[in-house]
């Protein structure tokens, strides 16, 4: 006997080996992310929404963004999460998150801090220019349903307004110290009399007078939202939000 031990232990340990690289060829497939499969939101259910400069508890603006998000119709979804990110004079990403509950047709508005609060005492971001918008839908299990994001850009005592992703101006008739926002948004404020190639750009404002100027997105009709309906846009327009076809 003794002499086929050898063997015997040769054998058990190349099938141990095989064993290993068995398994090793058989790794764990990754799991997949929730986020990654949140599906897209249909054009006809993106809901509307708009990012407006809004006043601290001292009247100054530039601190503070007022989230309107109107007739929230996402199929299946009971509740959204909003996440804003946006980056500071220093170069730091900070984040606004929240969540809230509601039924299919309601708006929901919120004013979005850029800084800290603590003890009633504020801390705000001084310099805001630009960040992110993110909405994700979810379910009344907490699936997530859907998801939207965008960029906006906050600017002031400036000219000339830009999206950033360069595709849309908004040349003012004069420099202006009041905030704007501009932001390529979700949704449409009401049907629109054409096929959207490109927008909707929303660009507003801490002004409660009219602002003028000149808007450029490229297509052969540019369309503007005034708060009451579609207008073709020709020259001079108000602020509002801008769509265009081919």
């Amino acid at each position: 006997m003794k002499k086929y031990l050898p063997a015997v232990v040769l054998l058990v340990g190349i099938v141990a080996i095989g064993g290993v690289f068995v398994l090793k060829g058989r790794s764990t497939p990754a799991p997949i992310d929730e986020e990654e499969q949140a599906p897209e939101v249909p054009v006809s259910e993106r809901p509307f929404t708009t990012l407006t400069p809004s006043k601290d508890k001292d009247g100054n603006y530039g601190h503070y963004l007022t989230l309107n998000v109107y007739d929230i119709r996402v199929n299946g979804a009971a509740s959204m999460d909003y996440e804003l990110f946006y980056k500071t004079a220093e170069g730091n990403t900070q984040g606004v998150p929240g969540m809230v509950k509601f039924a299919s047709g309601e708006s929901v508005e919120k004013h979005l801090l850029l800084g800290s609060e603590s003890s009633g005492k504020f801390r705000y971001d001084e310099g805001v220019e630009e960040g992110t918008l993110t909405l994700k839908f979810r379910n009344t299990d907490g699936k997530l349903v859907g998801k939207l994001s965008t960029q906006f850009h906050l600017q002031s005592s400036v000219d000339l307004l830009t999206s950033l992703d360069g595709m849309f101006t908004f040349d003012l008739s004069s420099a202006s110290n009041e905030y704007f926002v501009v932001m390529n948004s979700f949704g449409l404020p009401d049907s629109a009399p054409i096929t959207v190639k490109n927008g909707p750009y929303s660009v507003l404002s801490s002004s409660t007078k009219p602002i003028e100027g000149e808007a450029l997105l490229e297509g052969s009709r540019v369309l503007v939202w005034d708060g009451e309906e579609w207008g073709e846009v020709s020259g001079a327009s108000g602020l509002g939000v801008f769509i265009s076809s081919n």
